[in-house]
């Protein structure tokens, strides 16, 4: 049995699950998130709590129950609590500004950089860091990738955008032959 599938979930004040066929809907005071379910596994409210069981022990299912389990709990945090990511910039010169919606990114290219910021994920700029929110987990961190990805750490220097926190392993320069 799946250690992570067989927990229940306790479904907070506040917070509308209602399981369809075809999707799961979550309602919460931050919004709505819908998932369709997957085949081979059944999601049920009872007394509650939401479960998700699987049909048999096939490999496919069991991959499954787990997963679901997952995209629920993080549908119920998301609706309640919200996701976040944070980025810093590093580098001389390199800087981020609000241009709207939009973020206005001057990376060491011979261009400033627009990003589009999706409309259901907000970003807030303080300094050389940027902030990344919104109610869907995937969202967020697919969004935060995405700007990391505009200009990666390099590792003699470590000039780029990261994740706080995240761990940049740094090279040696050059080593000239000693004579």
């Amino acid at each position: 049995m799946s250690r992570i599938g067989k927990l229940p979930i306790a479904i907070p004040s506040g917070v509308t699950i209602t399981v369809d066929d075809a999707e799961v809907t979550v309602t919460g005071s931050k919004g709505t998130l819908k998932q369709f379910t997957m085949p081979g596994v059944t999601v049920a409210i009872k007394d509650n709590e939401l479960t998700v069981t699987r049909e048999n022990d096939e490999p496919k299912n069991r991959a499954k129950h787990g997963l679901m389990r997952a995209l629920i709990m993080n549908m119920v945090t998301g609706v309640t609590v919200g996701f976040s990511k944070k980025l810093e910039i590093n580098g001389v010169g390199y800087r981020v500004a609000a241009q709207g919606t939009d973020l206005k990114l001057n990376l060491g290219f011979s261009h400033d950089v627009i990003f589009k910021v999706p409309s259901n994920v907000s970003t807030k700029i303080e300094g050389t860091s940027i902030t990344v929110t919104g109610i869907s987990k995937q969202q967020v961190g697919q969004v935060a990738a995405e700007i990391r990805a505009l200009k990666k750490p390099e590792p003699y220097k470590g000039k780029g955008i990261k994740y706080e926190g995240e761990r940049i392993i740094r090279k040696s320069g050059k080593s000239g032959k000693d004579k």
